[in-house]
C-alpha cells in the first residue's frame, strides 16, 4: 500500500500528455515533440518508484488503490501490481521513450497526433497491467485498441486499411467471449474483483467454458498459431513506432492474461486442456520458424520471429501442469513460468530494436524488401554493428537476454517431457538460421545497390535508442537476478494456486491435480 497514487499517475499522466499534444497542434510541431518526449521520461521516472518502492518478499498486490466507480454494480477503480505485472509496466514506460523519439524527424504528417496516440496507449496499456476489477480491465484492454488502430490507419503504408480492420476484428472477435466469461464469473462470485474470480469453485464444464473464452481472447493477443495471421500484416503496413510498440507490449498482454485469469480461475481446465497450448505453442516454435526462412520482408521475417519467441512464453506458462503431476520436480513449475516472464521481458527489448533497425534502413531506402540491400556495413558500420548484436541475441546467444529465458524455459520442459523439450530447443537453430540468414544478405556481402552506397551512419537519435537497448539486452543477460527476485514471490504463490483443485465438492473425485499446496507462503491471490 502507498500513500503516492503511483499507479494513477502512471497511467493517467501519459494520457493528459497525449491530450496536452493534441492541444499544442501541428502547427508548433517541435513543441508538441518536446512535450511528448519529457511527458514519456516524466512517466519512466515515477514509475521508477515502483520498482523501488516493491517488497520482493511477499505475493501480496501492492500500491493498491481503490475507490467506488459504479457502485450499482460493484464495480471499483481498483488498480494493484504484483511481481508479474509490475516489471511489464516499467518494460511499457521504458520503451515508450524510444517510439517518441524514433519519430522524431521521420513524422511529418500530423506528429502531434502521432505522438499523442503513443502516450494515451502507454496509459491505457499501463492500465491493463494494473487493473484488479474486470470491468477496468475490459475497458483498458478494449480502449488501447484504437489508439493502434489509429496509428496503423492514418501513418501506416499502403494496404494499412486491410491490416487495421484484420488486427481490429481479430483482437475484437476473442474480446467479447472474455467479457461474456466475466459477466458469467460476476453472477458466480457477486463481486467483478479479479481476486474474488481467484476464489470461486467452478465445476469442470464451467470451468472448460470460461478457459476457452479467455483462449480466445489471449491467444489472438500472443498471437498463438494459428491466430496469428494478423501480426505479420499488421506489422508491415504499421510505422516503425507502432511496430516497435505491437512487439513490444501489446504482443505481453496476451502472456499476462494466461497468468492473471486463465491459470488462477480455471485451473482444472487447464491442467485437462494443457496438452492443446503445449501442442500449439511447439507449432509456433517450429513451423513458424520454417515460414520466417522464407521471408523477403525484413518486417515480416522479424514478425514472424516474434510468433516464434512467444511460443516458448505459453509452453513456459502450461507446462506447470506435467510437472505438477510429478511432485518430485515441482520446481520446474516455477522455473517455467519465470523462464517465460524472462522471455517476455527480453522479446520486448530484442524486437523493438529490431524494427527500430529496419525503421533506420526504411526511413533513408524506402524499401524493406532483403534483395534491396547487400553490403550495408560497409557505409554503416556502426549500424551494421548493432544489428550483427541484435540478431545474434534475437538467436538466443549465452550473454544476451535472448538466452535466459529460452534456457529457462527449456529446462523446465525438459523435467516435463524430453520430446517436448527437444522440438523447443530446435528453436535455437531456426532462430539463428532465419536472423543471420537476413544479416548475411543485409549487412554483409558487396554494396550492389546505389541507394545503399550513398547510405550514412546512424545519427545521434538512432544511435542513443539502440546503444540504450543494447546495453539493457546485455545486462538482463548477464544478470537476470534482479528481475527474477522481483518475481519470484509471485510466480511461487501463483504456482501453489493453480496445484490446488477448485471444482466444487460434488466433482472433487474429477479433480486432475490431486496435489497440495507444494510451495509455502500461499496468499489470498495469486
Amino acid at each position: 500500500m502507498s500513500d503516492l497514487p503511483l499507479l494513477t499517475l502512471v497511467i493517467w499522466l501519459p494520457i493528459i500528455g497525449g491530450i496536452a499534444v493534441l492541444a499544442s497542434g501541428d502547427r508548433a510541431a517541435e513543441f508538441s515533440k518536446r512535450i511528448a518526449l519529457g511527458f514519456s521520461i516524466i512517466v519512466f521516472v515515477v514509475s521508477l518508484g515502483l520498482w523501488a518502492g516493491f517488497d520482493v518478499g511477499t505475493a501480496e498486490m501492492q500500491f493498491v488503490e481503490r475507490a467506488v466507480w459504479i457502485p450499482s454494480f460493484d464495480v471499483y477503480y481498483s488498480l494493484g501490481v504484483d511481481g508479474i505485472s509490475m516489471p511489464l509496466i516499467i518494460l511499457t514506460t521504458f520503451i515508450t521513450i524510444f517510439v517518441i523519439i524514433a519519430g522524431w524527424d521521420v513524422i511529418t504528417y500530423k506528429p502531434s497526433h502521432y505522438m499523442a496516440a503513443f502516450l494515451i496507449m502507454e496509459g491505457l496499456m499501463v492500465g491493463v497491467f494494473s487493473a484488479l476489477d474486470a470491468i477496468l480491465f475490459y475497458i483498458f484492454w478494449e480502449a488501447m485498441l484504437i489508439p493502434m488502430f489509429i496509428i496503423i490507419g492514418v501513418w501506416g503504408g499502403p494496404n494499412r486499411v486491410y491490416a487495421t480492420i484484420k488486427f481490429f476484428l481479430y483482437t475484437f472477435f476473442g474480446s467479447v467471449f472474455m467479457l461474456v466469461a466475466l459477466i458469467y464469473m460476476y453472477f458466480q462470485a457477486d463481486s467483478f474483483s479479479i481476486l474474488d474470480f481467484h476464489h470461486l469453485q467452478l465445476g469442470m464444464t464451467a470451468q472448460s467454458l470460461i478457459f476457452v473464452a479467455f483462449f480466445l481472447a489471449f491467444a489472438v493477443k500472443v498471437p498463438m498459431f494459428p491466430v496469428h495471421t494478423w501480426l505479420p500484416d499488421a506489422h508491415v503496413e504499421a510505422p516503425t513506432g507502432g511496430s516497435v510498440i505491437l512487439a513490444a507490449i501489446m504482443l505481453k498482454i496476451g502472456g499476462y492474461g494466461f497468468l492473471r485469469f486463465s491459470l488462477p480461475i480455471t485451473p482444472d481446465a487447464s491442467a485437462s486442456l494443457d496438452w492443446i497450448i503445449i501442442a500449439l505453442s511447439l507449432i509456433a516454435v517450429i513451423y513458424i520458424g520454417f515460414v520466417a526462412l522464407v521471408q523477403q520482408d525484413m518486417k515480416k521475417l522479424i514478425a514472424y520471429s516474434s510468433i516464434a519467441h512467444m511460443g516458448f512464453v505459453t509452453l513456459g506458462f502450461f507446462i506447470v501442469f506435467t510437472i505438477l503431476r510429478n511432485p518430485e520436480v515441482s520446481g520446474g513449475a516455477v522455473m517455467g513460468i519465470e523462464g517465460g516472464m524472462v522471455q517476455m521481458i527480453s522479446h520486448g527489448f530484442i524486437s523493438g530494436a529490431l524494427f527500430l533497425c529496419v525503421g533506420v534502413l526504411y526511413d533513408r531506402v524506402h524499401s524493406r524488401e532483403i534483395a534491396d540491400y547487400g553490403g550495408v556495413i560497409n557505409t554503416m558500420p556502426w549500424f551494421g554493428a548493432f544489428v550483427v548484436y541484435f540478431a545474434m541475441a534475437n538467436a538466443g546467444l549465452p550473454g544476451t537476454s535472448g538466452f535466459v529465458g529460452e534456457f529457462m524455459v527449456i529446462l523446465a520442459t525438459f523435467r516435463a517431457d524430453f520430446w517436448w523439450a527437444l522440438l523447443a530447443a530446435t528453436t535455437l537453430i531456426l532462430a539463428a538460421a532465419f536472423t543471420l540468414w537476413m544479416v548475411k544478405r543485409v549487412v554483409f556481402g558487396e554494396v550492389r545497390n546505389e541507394k545503399v552506397a550513398a547510405l550514412q551512419d546512424l545519427n545521434r537519435r538512432e544511435a542513443f535508442n539502440l546503444g540504450v537497448l543494447a546495453v539493457a539486452v546485455l545486462i538482463l543477460g548477464i544478470w537476470p537476478a534482479p528481475l527474477m527476485e522481483v518475481m519470484h514471490a509471485s510466480v511461487e504463490n501463483l504456482v501453489a494456486h493453480v496445484s490446488l483443485c477448485k471444482l466444487p465438492d460434488s466433482e472433487s473425485a474429477n479433480c486432475i491435480l490431486q496435489v497440495p499446496a507444494v510451495l509455502s507462503g500461499l496468499t489470498g491471490q495469486p
